[in-house]
């Protein structure tokens, strides 16, 4: 079978299969959830023994360090995947709630109910977990879905995928609602895309080159994430201890994620006391500092840093430091060099905390709090299924009401248009 055949067939069947997972009680979908995750804890040898050949491939291809902790699945995330699922198991059901009912002048009542979208693509790099979190989201939300992974994950994901439909056939539910591509073929990725009367929405996750390739040749909406050049402004009215914390943990806990800081915004006014402190903190945790003239004349073991250094996402322990004259000037920065996923200001000036909340619109704005806590689990959305930079139709993590439509609903007596 060629490839264009196999993946029509598989976009048919998905399609086919939406509609019975469409209706499904939210007993069941929560069932299946928790049988999932523990198939998944079952299966934690199998799984580490797959993902151990992708590993080896990747060491043998000199993959970046970065890399190969996405796509590294320790029996800690395995378990984490598992609690994943249970997470969004527990999480309520959005289908079919009724929202915003109004009664019009001629009788009828208007309201707006919560609806699947259908059948969700998604096209993702390195990370096999993406896998079992993308499964539950859109089981549970009444989606099928078909997962695409990158070559670098193909027989992690496959075992993901092979444990997951097992648990929909053991209950009886079509197998084909999730489906995981088994194909490294980058033809299949091109097929997918054109399959827009079986296929609602796409979701790239990975870098930015996957992404735009995507949203250039898909004739499916897509949700679309480019990068994440994370800004922390730390303003003249800053606790400085809390601001290192802040600080080291937004870059250091984990650098090679979209939600780690990229660069670090200081008001003049506290430069010449946080600098060196921030510095030297980063210089502990092995980070590189690259700084602008200013930060360089205060502390002298930055890196000169360059104009492309602004919109980098390095994903790895490179941070760019400025030196602003002003929470404006701040303002500007982000507004110039940002990618609209996530700032923060840290300050005890209210007035001015909440002028940032209000004036800076990338899709997730914090005060006071490390930029890592942009992720859907951790704002209490459950295991999201990606991050949204774009307005249309969801901005910021996605969880499972992102992974929902509304439809009009008319309840009448008998009325009709005059």
């Amino acid at each position: 079978m060629s490839i264009r055949a196999e993946m029509i067939d598989l976009a048919v069947a998905a399609r086919q299969a939406s509609r019975q997972i469409a209706n499904l009680p939210s007993a069941i979908k929560n069932e299946l959830l928790f049988k999932m995750a523990a198939a998944l804890e079952n299966g934690s040898e199998q799984l580490q023994m797959e993902n151990e050949k992708d590993l080896s491939r990747a060491r043998k291809n000199n993959m970046a360090a970065a890399m190969i902790d996405r796509l590294t699945l320790t029996p800690e995330r395995i378990c984490g995947m598992a609690d994943g699922l249970r997470e969004v198991a527990a999480l309520p059901d959005p289908v079919g709630e009724i929202t915003g009912m109004w009664l019009r002048p001629n009788g009828i009542q208007v309201g707006r109910q919560r609806i699947p979208l259908g059948v969700i693509g998604i096209i993702y790099e390195s990370r096999p977990n993406v896998t079992a979190d993308a499964a539950g989201l859109c089981l549970k939300s009444g989606n099928a879905v078909i997962l695409r992974g990158g070559s670098e994950a193909i027989n992690s994901n496959r075992a993901i995928g092979v444990i997951l439909q097992q648990v929909l056939e053991d209950l009886d539910l079509p197998p084909a609602a999730l489906q995981v591509v088994t194909t490294s073929d980058r033809d299949a990725v091109m097929e997918l895309l054109q399959r827009e009367d079986e296929i609602d929405l796409i979701i790239p996750r990975g870098g930015e080159g996957l992404i735009r390739f995507v949203a250039e040749n898909s004739r499916i909406p897509v949700i679309k994430h480019y990068k994440g050049v994370c800004h922390t402004y730390v303003d003249a009215a800053a606790d400085l201890q809390m601001a290192e914390e802040i600080c080291l943990n937004a870059k250091v806990q984990r650098p090679g994620v979209c939600n780690a800081m990229e660069t670090l915004l200081i008001h003049c006014d506290i430069a010449a006391e946080f600098l060196p402190q921030v510095a030297a903190a980063m210089g502990r945790a092995g980070v590189e500092l690259r700084g602008c003239e200013k930060s360089r004349q205060i502390f002298a073991g930055l890196i000169p840093v360059t104009e492309q250094d602004w919109s980098t996402e390095y994903l790895e322990l490179i941070l760019s430091v400025r030196i602003v004259d002003s929470y404006e000037q701040a303002r500007q920065h982000i507004e110039t060099y940002g990618s609209l996923h996530t700032e923060v200001i840290v300050t005890n000036d209210y007035r001015l905390s909440q002028q940032f909340l209000r004036e800076i619109n990338s899709s997730v704005v914090m005060v006071n709090a490390s930029s890592r806590f942009s992720d859907g689990n951790q704002l209490g959305l459950g295991a999201e299924i990606g991050i949204s930079t774009s307005k249309l139709h969801s901005f910021g993590p996605m969880g499972l009401e992102d992974l929902t439509t509304r439809k009009f609903v008319v309840l009448g007596d008998g009325q009709i248009r005059e």
